[in-house]
């Protein structure tokens, strides 16, 4: 005696109302990285031209032009880095706390080294999440650079 399948409530197979759900949460966190590492871009370069214009009329000191110089340089390779991570929310988040802490701060250190002596420590701890960042491409979902999201 065969089953009556037109009861069932829940089938076994994702319907394409659930494919849809699925999809559109994916890409809101894939919008929201890719948002972000644009973002940390243009500050990136904003923030790479003050430092090469306006920066110098304030601050002399050739190690914390370099400093800041690398903070810039940092910030814009990741922020590149998190638009080809917005599809590995692990990588992502990495490269942003990363940025956050390691470019963050030595525009702090740069700025005022005793007010933010405090933050010495976390310029490596930033490090690691950049590194970490990379790790989570290497060995996380792949894909990301072939399917960017739609806006």
């Amino acid at each position: 005696m065969a089953a009556d399948s037109s009861h069932e409530t829940s089938p076994l197979l994702p319907t394409d109302e659930q494919d849809e759900s699925i999809q559109n949460d994916d890409t809101m966190g894939s919008n929201l990285l890719w948002k972000t590492g644009a973002v940390f871009g243009a500050t990136a370069v904003g923030l790479g031209a003050f430092g090469a214009h306006g920066l110098k009329k304030h601050i002399s000191d050739p190690n914390k032009l370099a400093n800041w110089s690398t903070a810039a340089q940092y910030q814009l390779v990741h922020s590149v880095a998190l638009l080809v991570a917005s599809n590995n929310p692990v990588a992502g988040v990495f490269f942003t706390a990363g940025m956050t802490m390691f470019s963050g701060s030595l525009y702090a250190l740069t700025l005022d080294n005793e007010r933010f002596r405090f933050m010495g420590p976390v310029t490596p701890l930033g490090g690691l999440c950049l590194m970490a960042g990379w790790l989570a491409l290497a060995f996380g979902k792949r894909g990301a650079a072939t399917r960017w999201p739609r806006f």
